[in-house]
Formats: C-alpha cells, structure tokens, sequence
C-alpha cells in the first residue's frame, strides 16, 4: 500500500483552500489540479511522516473507542464518496457491505482506500469537487490517529517484504528437501542345494516332478564353490552355509533435493538432487524381494536423479516430458496414498505400489492426463524409454527398450478410487528386469537373457473407512514372450501377483499411521514345451510371499520416526529356502 495515502488528510486544508480560490475567481464547483501543485502537496506529506515516525497520538476523546455506524455522518460520507469514485470493492475480511457497523480501524482502511483514488484523480489532473473535498478534510481530521496507526503498520510490512525479497532463493523456484537415517539389520536366510537342484532339473527336462535329484546332479548344479578344481560335497555344504545371513546392521542415510520450479503458476519443472549410501538387501540375503523401498548407494555423491516438466496443455489436458529419472509412477497414479512414498510409506519396495506396472524401462520420455470428469474420470497414457540420449543401435528414443501404456482412473465418490493399467514393454536382453527389482526368482529374467517382451495388465483399489482406516489393494498379470532372432517358436510364460494393505491413521497422535502390508512378490509360471526347454526356461515350482508391519510417528510437522520389520517366506519362490527376517528404524526429516 502506499505510504502516502494516510497523511493525504494533512493537506486537505491546501486542497480546500485552493478550491474556493478556483470557486470564487472562476464561479465554478470544481477544481484541476495541476502538477505543480500535486509534487508540493507530496513533499509536505512525506514531511509530516518524518516528523510522526516515532510516536502515535494517545486516544483523548472517547468518541474514538466506539464503532462507526451506519447512521453516522462519517458512515454516509464515506458511502457518498464509494459511489461517487468506486475507491472501494470491499474490505480484505469482506466486512463492508455499506449498512454494517465497522471498528474505527476498519472505517479508517476504507478512508484511506478513497483517499488512494482521489490523489490518482489529483495527479492525473481529473476534476474533484469542492464539495468532496471538504468530506474529505472532515474526515481525515476526525479519523487521523487510526490513519496514522494503519500508515504505520503498512510501513513495517512493506519493510518486512522488502527483507524477504533480498533474502528469498528464487522468485520462481522452490526447495522441498528430505533425510534419511536409517538403522536396519537382516538375518535367517539361508538356500537349500537340494530343493534348488530339483527345481532347475525338473525345469530343464532332465528329471520329472517327483523324482529327486542324484548327489552328483546337486554337486553339479552348485559347481565349483571351493575353487579346488574339484566338484563334491563340500562344495555343497559350502554354498548353503554361504547363503546364510551373517551381516552387522547398518547405518545409512539418503539426502533428496527437490527444486521445483513455476513458470506461471500451474506448470512444474522438478530437478532432484540425490546422495545415499543405503544397502541394497537384495545382494545380502539372495532375494530382492528384501529390498528397502528407499535403498540405494551411489557412495554419498551427488547426482542429478530426476529432471522432467509437467504443465498444462489445456484446462483439463496434463503433459509431461522429462530426460532424467522420469518414472511411470511419476505420471501414472499408483493409487497407494499411504504407503507408495519411499520416504515415509512403505518399508519394502514391493509394498509400495503394484510392481507390474508401476516399475519397468523409464528414465526420458513423456505422457499426458486427460481429466474427462474431473476428479471423477481421468485417462494418461506415456512412452518412457532407458537410453534417450544414446545413439549406439538398439538404443536412442525409438530402438532400444521402452515402455508404453495407458491408464484410466475412477472415483465414484471421494472415499474410493479405483484404476486400471495397461502396459507394452519390450526389453534387450541385457536390461531384462520384469519384477521391478521385486523378486530374484524366474519373474525377473524368465528366458536365460534373451530379448523379452510383455503385455502387462494391473489393477488398484483404494477406500477410505472413515477418516481412520484406508484400505489398499492391487493385482497385476502379464504375459511375456522371449524373441530368439529368426525363431518363430519363442518361449513364453506368465507373471502374477496381488498385494493388500491396512492402515490406521491418527493413532495416538494426529499424523501417526499404523500399516500392515503384504502380498505374493511376481511369480513366473509357464507350461513348458519344446521352446521353453530349448531356451532354458525354468519356472516358480513354490510361492514367495513378503508381509510388513510399520509404525509411523510424528515428533512434529517435519521429523517422523518409523519402525518396522518385515519377512520374505520361501525366498524367491522356493519352499526349502529359509524364511528372511530384518528390521528397519527410518527417521525422516521433511522441510
């Protein structure tokens, strides 16, 4: 607001008098003022604001504690000079309404206002009546303590900006950070030579179900694991005591910086910065149905991990584009508000959202949202792609492995959202991962490293029980063929899996969430034939299942406390593989 509207009170009188100057030599009943007059009408008030900067004069009439009301004179002047100029739209707390009583504070806010309106008339040279001006000083003297005190408080605030513009990061950009501290241990474990044998056997043709595998047969499918140039049963006792858990707890952190930066005001530019150094509990325990849903370790070195652009095409379109990091849960909605957060949702990766669909080749690419009903139907569909920016053959945008899908979404009421997804990969042999990461069995690479292909189908279901209890759930199937180069025969197969989810919000303390999550990690099943045994394809004889328990605390808005444990049951999808067991004490800090 500008300083100079409240002591426009103190030059009424110069302005009164002028005007019957121009009253009585010109026979006229209003009066222009010129330029001249309107710059030495603005130095006497930035003169009488130096003189009064320091002190506000004491309240000596009590008419000065009462509100103003509607059949005051004040009142009617000010209404007289609101229809006469339109200096007032209403009050910030929309309290004018013309026949409403108001605090002298509030009076003096909607003076001031008119006295905006009429020095812009002023200095533009346009007419102002003698009759107005006369209101006006009237007015101002009546009301001069209150525009002192708001022309004071106006002062301070326009300082206060002016601090926080000097020292703001950016006019456009936003910086939303995370930590975490991590503490987590795993153990049991531990793979049976035997039971593996017997699956690998059976798989390739050279036994059939229900016949058990010789000794040699079991020596010969652990190898070498003494490096003494001989195979026997030591090396079999040495693999299974090898497979055991014995590893210390860790300690690890992950840092994300997010910089999200707005153009005009509904677009997003985000560029993430990411350090960590959290174990991968795939590599210790032999299954990557262990997984952290946070883990990772790039050794603490900062690095650009995420770079994309969302912005609206139209009022109800979303685009999307990005070269770094761009995921399709980035743009699809993995429907799994309490838990598909890796910060502060699930403990494992599994447990986060439906793996299917929802993991795959990302990376450069783009997609869009088309709000059909908003907030009732929405459709997105999306091309990601691994290696954009590489020019070597079988790779780039278009010639390497890639992901493309669509998505609809529907939510009848706002307690309840439903979705279905469907996604076309295609992946070289060297980048095969189908699982997402989520199981270290056949679902993962289920043709020996050949080119893979995969139709994917996945669906959610999320309800809210009240304002307490959320319920999750999603299932997810694909059916994916390997391309063995001039071979119309490829082997194929199929992958499951379902997982569900409870969560109780508010418990103890308001933000705390108490979640039990769990399902069957991917699973590969294919009826083997000819090709499949040609390919060396195996398959899941048993089922995996992951289930976790958390805790979530909030010490405050920003720092949470999460501990949890999980176990993986037949790891990798083999019954006599022991069950794995860790803990985990997430701290993440939020600002």
């Amino acid at each position: 607001m500008n300083k100079l509207f409240w002591q426009a009170a103190k030059v009424a009188p110069i302005l009164f008098a002028t005007s019957l100057f121009t009253a009585n030599s010109a026979g006229a009943q209003t009066i222009t003022a010129d330029k001249g007059a309107v710059n030495e009408t603005l130095e006497q008030i930035n003169n009488y604001q130096q003189s009064n900067q320091d002190s506000l004069p004491q309240v000596t009439n009590v008419n000065q504690l009462r509100d103003v009301s509607p059949t005051d004179w004040a009142y009617e002047a000010l209404r007289s000079l609101v229809d006469r100029y339109g200096c007032i739209s209403g009050f910030p707390n929309q309290t004018y309404r013309g026949n409403q009583p108001l605090s002298r504070y509030e009076f003096a806010a909607g003076l001031n206002s008119c006295l905006n309106q009429i020095e812009r008339l002023i200095a533009s040279q346009d007419s102002v009546g003698t009759e107005e001006l006369e209101t006006i000083q009237r007015l101002t003297q009546e009301f001069e303590a209150e525009l002192a005190t708001i022309g004071g408080r106006v002062d301070e605030i326009e300082s206060r900006t002016a601090v926080l513009e000097d020292s703001q990061f950016s006019t456009t950009t936003k910086l939303k950070g995370e930590v975490i501290f991590n503490v987590s241990d795993a153990f049991g474990g531990g793979l049976d030579a035997t039971s593996l044998a017997e699956n690998a056997l059976i798989a390739n043709g050279t036994i059939q179900e229900g016949e058990n595998p010789t000794d040699e047969q079991v020596q010969a499918f652990v190898g070498d694991v003494n490096n003494d140039g001989q195979v026997n049963e030591d090396d079999v006792n040495q693999f299974e005591d090898d497979s055991e858990i014995d590893d210390e707890a860790a300690f690890s952190n992950r840092v994300r910086l997010n910089f999200d930066t707005s153009f005009y005001g509904k677009d997003r530019l985000r560029a993430r910065l990411q350090a960590a150094n959290v174990p991968d509990y795939g590599d210790v325990t032999g299954t990557d149905s262990a997984r952290l849903a946070f883990d990772g370790d790039n050794g603490n070195s900062v690095e650009l991990s995420k770079l994309y652009y969302q912005f609206p095409l139209t009022e109800r379109v979303t685009g999307y584009v990005g070269t770094t990091g761009l995921g399709l849960d980035d743009i699809f909605n993995p429907g799994n508000p309490t838990l598909e957060s890796s910060g502060s949702g699930a403990l494992t990766r599994f447990n986060r959202y439906n793996p299917l669909v929802f993991r795959g080749t990302d990376g450069a690419g783009g997609g869009a949202t088309l709000d059909i009903i908003p907030d009732k139907v929405a459709v997105t569909a999306l091309y990601l792609t691994d290696n954009a920016n590489d020019t070597a053959q079988r790779e780039g945008l278009f010639n390497g492995s890639f992901s493309a899908g669509g998505q609809i979404e529907f939510t009848p009421f706002e307690a309840l959202q439903l979705s279905a997804t469907y996604v076309r990969n295609y992946q070289t042999g060297d980048s095969v991962n189908q699982s997402g990461s989520t199981v270290s069995g056949f679902a993962t690479e289920p043709f020996n490293g050949i080119d893979t292909t995969a139709n994917k189908v996945g669906v959610n279901a999320n309800f809210e029980v009240g304002e307490k209890i959320s319920l999750g759930g999603f299932g997810g199937y694909a059916d994916v063929k390997g391309l063995v180069q001039g071979d119309n025969n490829n082997p194929s197969g199929q992958i499951w899996t379902w997982g569900a989810n409870v969560s109780i919000l508010d418990l103890v303390k308001e933000g705390s969430q108490l979640s039990f999550a769990g399902g069957m990690v991917p699973k590969f099943t294919s009826d083997i034939g000819a090709e499949e045994v040609a390919a060396g394809v195996q398959e899941d004889q048993d089922t995996s299942y992951l289930v976790e328990a958390q805790y979530k605390f909030p010490l405050n808005d920003n720092i949470s406390i999460t501990p949890g444990a999980y176990a993986v049951f037949n790891p990798n999808h083999v019954s006599d593989n022991d069950t794995v067991y860790a803990g985990v004490l997430r701290t993440t800090f939020q600002f």
